[in-house]
């Protein structure tokens, strides 16, 4: 077990997009104590939002039990780590591979995220189709898909994770954005990891939790309160 705050942790999310969920994930599988601010995308730059984060993206957490506030995903990933996971149930001890699994985070953070996040908007929401920006965010997505197959497909058949022989928050913290790419990309699942079954395997595993199977379920009831 993780150590439970006492107090809840708010956290603020908009429910359709991927970064919420990375973070909800988390709280859900350390079982930790949290309560979720939920509004609409239209209001991240508005009043009360815009004081808890000037940037106006979410998520960002309040943590009353240590008088934080918090936001972008990866800074929340780290916080909750470093305090929380005192079990080291999703995380290391050891220096190497305390490292190793931020420098996970930070590619998830400086390459997935962005690389999908164009691939989404030029191909579902830009006004105008430019074939060249889709081209070249697709081949990122490809070559991000690529450097995970690479690593995953080296490591022993029963323990096929990016650090270590268990899955971290490293993992985790991919999850959200590979959930979403059959509908990104607008292919079949087949079609999305033909090139890369190792980690389509590592992906599954992952979906396939109790823990993430509850943070979908908060998805699917907050968008359609939102009538979404």
């Amino acid at each position: 077990m993780a150590a439970n705050p006492p107090k809840p942790i708010r956290v603020w999310i908009t429910p359709p997009g991927p970064n919420p969920w990375k973070v909800i994930w988390l709280f859900e599988e350390l079982g930790l104590n949290y309560e979720i601010k939920s509004f609409r995308v239209d209001d991240v730059k508005k009043k009360p939002f815009i004081n808890i984060n000037p940037n106006g993206r979410v998520p960002a957490i309040e943590d009353p039990n240590t008088g934080i506030t918090l936001w972008e995903s990866g800074a929340i990933y780290q916080y909750l780590i470093e305090v929380y996971d005192t079990e080291k149930r999703l995380s290391y001890d050891s220096l190497n591979e305390r490292h190793l699994c931020n420098q996970w985070l930070h590619f998830q953070m400086s390459g997935q995220g962005p690389y999908y996040g164009q691939v989404s908007w030029f191909a579902h929401l830009h006004p105008e189709k430019i074939p060249s920006a889709i081209e070249r965010y697709v081949n990122e997505v490809r070559r991000i898909l690529g450097v995970l197959e690479t690593v995953l497909s080296k490591k022993p058949a029963d323990a096929q994770w990016l650090v270590g022989d268990k899955m971290t928050f490293a993992d985790m913290a991919f999850m959200p954005w590979n959930f979403r790419l059959s509908d990104v990309l607008t292919l079949s699942w087949d079609e999305v990891w033909k090139d890369t079954p190792h980690v389509r395997a590592w992906h599954e595993r992952m979906v396939e939790l109790p823990s993430w199977k509850r943070s979908m379920d908060h998805r699917a009831r907050l968008i359609d309160e939102q009538g979404l």
